[in-house]
Formats: structure tokens, C-alpha cells, sequence
């Protein structure tokens, strides 16, 4: 926290504790460690920004710790709610209002259905925080950590790996949305990033088909 005001400390502790708290039982796919990531990594991209940008860093750490909570995959009660409200409690109204802001704004299907109704506009375009943010969250959907988190959602949900036919497997939702991804990363850095892990999908799909075409020779 080296360079935060003792108010951006509190609010990253209050932070912490609430992510750790909420995503301590979550499936390997949307846990504690990938929440980690993702704050290491926005943090990163956000520094790749600071020369030539000007960008809350901290806006981007709280949003980056806090972008799960109330995933509705996830949430059975209403303590991820309560904890936000608790934060923005303790926040100038300004940050709260960000915050709150970008929060509302981070995941992929929440940025589709706004684009969809029309209300994802200028600002949407221009805020770096949310920018940092969602391109480290999509950057952890692919590649390897992608592959790894596919395969153990897959499991929880019980979503067949692979069935010849069907669109509702893991190597399906590789088409349907994560060859997707590395297109919609927008900052710099990003979508360095992103060219590498799409190619690690692209062969990991590859030898997937080779092995198939082994089992259907077989």
C-alpha cells in the first residue's frame, strides 16, 4: 500500500476483508486467488498507463478487489451487498460514486447488454480504471488460468467437457465467448497480453480436435 493516503488504506483493508470473506467457498474458477490476479495484474496495467495517463492506481486496486462480489453465479445472501453499502458508507462521495460506477461496468456480460440497449457511451469509453480492470479480469478468462477456470466451472456445474454436437460444453463456451476476449481488451499492454494467451487457447483447441480425430479412429 506503499503511496496510498491512510483513507485509501482503510478502504483497501475494508476491501480485502470483504473479498476474502465473500469468495473464501467459491469454486477454484471465481476465488479468492483469482481475485488476486486480477488485482495484480490491473495494477500492472495500470501502471503501463501512468506515464501518459492520468488514472486513480487506487480506484483501480479497490474495483479490481471488489469486482466479484455479488456475482450472481455466486451470491446466496444479501452480506456482499451490505459489506459494499458498508464501504461506500466510508467513502467520500465522489470515490463511492466511481466506484460504484465502475463496479456496475466491469463484467463482460454487463459491458454486451449495454452496448446492446445503447448505454454504453463516451464515458464508458474514456475511464481507464474500468479499462485496467475489465482487461485483467477477461486476461485471467483466457490463456492457461482460462483453460484451468473453464474446466474447474465445467465441474461445478456439471457442464460436459466436450460432446460431439452439442453447445453446451466447456470447448463450446471457448467458441461462444473466450476466442472472443483477447478482441475486446482495450488498453495497450492488455492486448499485448491477450495476443499470447488467445494463441495458448487456439493450441490447446487444436490438440483437443487431434485427439478427438484419434478417439473417432479408434
Amino acid at each position: 500500500m506503499q503511496g496510498y493516503t491512510p483513507y485509501q488504506q482503510e478502504l483497501l483493508k475494508l476491501a480485502e476483508q470483504l473479498m476474502h470473506s465473500e469468495m473464501a467457498n467459491n469454486d477454484p474458477s471465481h476465488d479468492v486467488f483469482h481475485v488476486l490476479r486480477v488485482r495484480k495484474t490491473a495494477i500492472r496495467l495500470a501502471d503501463s498507463l501512468a506515464h501518459s495517463t492520468a488514472l486513480n492506481i487506487w480506484m483501480v486496486d479497490m474495483a479490481a478487489l471488489l469486482h466479484d462480489i455479488n456475482d450472481h453465479k455466486y451470491a446466496t445472501s444479501t452480506s456482499g451487498t451490505v459489506g459494499l453499502k458498508e464501504i461506500y458508507e466510508r467513502m467520500s462521495r465522489d470515490d463511492a460514486a466511481q466506484l460504484e460506477w465502475i463496479l456496475e461496468r466491469v463484467s463482460w456480460s454487463k459491458e454486451k447488454r449495454r452496448r446492446e440497449e445503447g448505454t454504453w457511451g463516451e464515458l464508458e469509453e474514456a475511464c481507464v480504471e474500468l479499462h485496467c480492470v475489465q482487461d485483467a479480469d477477461r486476461l485471467d478468462a483466457i490463456g492457461a488460468f482460462g483453460i484451468m477456470r473453464c474446466a474447474a466451472f465445467s465441474a461445478v456445474t456439471k457442464r460436459p467437457l466436450y460432446a460431439e454436437g452439442r453447445n453446451d460444453t466447456a470447448i463450446a463456451h471457448f467458441h461462444e465467448k473466450l476466442l472472443n476476449i483477447a478482441g475486446s481488451l482495450k488498453t495497450e499492454l492488455g492486448t499485448q497480453l491477450g495476443i499470447r494467451r488467445h494463441q495458448v487457447m487456439l493450441d490447446f483447441l487444436a490438440s483437443v480436435d487431434d485427439e478427438v480425430k484419434d478417439i473417432n479412429l479408434s
